[in-house]
Order: structure tokens, then C-alpha cells, then sequence
């Protein structure tokens, strides 16, 4: 199948912008002694709504093959993070400042990439299933849940959580602390999601679903790897 000129214009814009913010949130960082932990957000959120924004203007048919372009697209991208390139290429050190919390030294790479390649592993058989359903829309909700509940809950936490708790993280007995505060981002964000696709429920399935799937995505989050959240929001939401 050939891929058309529009999917490359979109992912050329796209992933300009997205060096761009990298860059200079890292400059913020360096310069500014700006938060991590905001910067990384700030990422976050382009990685999740300039797709989004850009398909508004530039549209192109999406199927299976563009799908595991984004894929190979955004593997690449992390990739040009490794110690051997950001090293040697200063524009490339700057942008890694924007994500690498002193905190999660030396596995902030190691947990991005694990965290990337387990949320696909997951993603993939849910999309899969849920369109044999003829449901893909409600992919939506854990969507959602994932890039704007969890998107918040670290910044907010740290601006105005005051009651704290611990989590563990992969390869290393370090704990980490997470806020209620930031918790309850991902509770309201879902909340929203299922009424914002309440066409999709029969009124007995939107009762359930708004009983169940906040509470059990906010445990998922609460109760991750620190910086594994997206794989088991997935899965949880996906489940349930």
C-alpha cells in the first residue's frame, strides 16, 4: 500500500514541532531552572494533541500500515536520546534535559523505552478487538484517561498535593511519591471521557462504566511503576 503525500507532510510538521518544544523546554530547563517535571509534561501533551490538531488541516487515510509508521516514527525519535548521539550532538543534549528527571537517573531512557514498547504491546490487541466489536471509538476513553488524566496529575500534584504516597519503580528498591491530588486528575479526566462517549452505552453500561472504570484506571495509575502508568492504564481501562 502506498503512503500518501499528506501522512508524511503531517509527520514532517509534526515532528518538527515536537523537536522544537524539546528544545525549548530544554533551554528552560538549563536557563530558566525550570521543572523537569513540567517541561516533561509539555511533551507530553504535544506528543498527544499535535497529532490530533495537524490531522484537522492536513488529513490522510488512516489504516494498519500508517499506524506501525507511528510506531517505527516515534521509536526513532527516542532513539536519537541514547548517551552515543545526545553526546555528541548538542541540540539533541538540550532536548533530553526536557524529560530527564534527576530523580529517575541513570533509568530515565530505560523506563521511557520500556514504558513505550510495553503501552503498544497492550494498545495493539485492544484496538484490535475493539474494532472486531465495532466499538473503536471507546479506545477513546483509556486514551484520554492515559494522555490527559496522567498528563495532569504529575503537575498538579506537585503544585498543590499535599497528601503523598509511595510507589516502587523497575530495576531499583528507590520509592517514589505520587499525590491524591494528582490521583483524582485521572478519576475526573476519565469521568469525562465516558460521558463524552455516553452515545456509545446503553444507560445500564454508562452506570457501570462510570462506577467502575475511574475508580479502577485511577488505581492502575496509582499503583504502577513510577513512569509505567500508560501500560497498565491501558490495560485496566481496556479490560474493563
Amino acid at each position: 500500500m502506498s503512503i500518501p503525500f499528506e501522512y508524511w507532510l503531517h509527520h514532517a510538521i509534526f515532528y518538527g514541532l515536537l523537536f522544537l518544544i524539546h528544545y525549548a523546554c530544554g533551554l528552560l530547563v538549563i536557563h530558566r531552572n525550570f521543572k523537569v517535571n513540567y517541561t516533561r509534561k509539555i511533551n507530553h501533551f504535544a506528543f498527544f494533541f499535535l497529532p490530533t490538531l495537524l490531522s484537522s488541516v492536513i488529513e490522510y487515510p488512516y489504516s494498519a500500515t500508517t499506524f506501525f509508521i507511528d510506531i517505527i516514527c516515534a521509536f526513532i525519535f527516542l532513539t536519537s536520546f541514547i548517551a552515543p548521539l545526545r553526546n555528541k550532538v548538542r541540540v539533541l543534549s538540550v532536548m533530553f534535559c526536557s524529560v530527564d528527571r534527576p530523580e529517575d537517573r541513570p533509568f530515565t531512557l530505560t523506563w521511557l523505552y520500556t514504558q513505550f514498547i510495553a503501552s503498544y504491546l497492550v494498545l495493539i490487541p485492544l484496538l484490535a478487538y475493539f474494532e472486531s466489536r465495532d466499538m473503536l471509538p471507546l479506545i477513546m476513553i483509556i486514551i484520554i484517561a492515559n494522555g490527559v488524566g496522567d498528563g495532569l496529575a504529575e503537575p498538579v500534584g506537585i503544585r498543590f498535593g499535599k497528601r503523598k504516597y509511595a510507589t516502587y519503580a523497575l530495576f531499583t528498591k528507590q520509592k517514589y511519591v505520587r499525590s491524591y491530588m494528582g490521583s483524582a486528575c485521572v478519576l475526573i479526566t476519565t469521568v469525562i471521557a465516558i460521558l463524552a462517549f455516553h452515545q456509545y452505552f446503553s444507560s445500564t453500561q454508562l452506570v457501570a462504566a462510570l462506577l467502575l472504570m475511574p475508580i479502577l484506571i485511577t488505581l492502575a495509575e496509582a499503583f504502577s511503576p513510577h513512569t509505567w502508568d500508560s501500560p497498565l492504564i491501558y490495560a485496566t481501562g481496556g479490560a474493563s
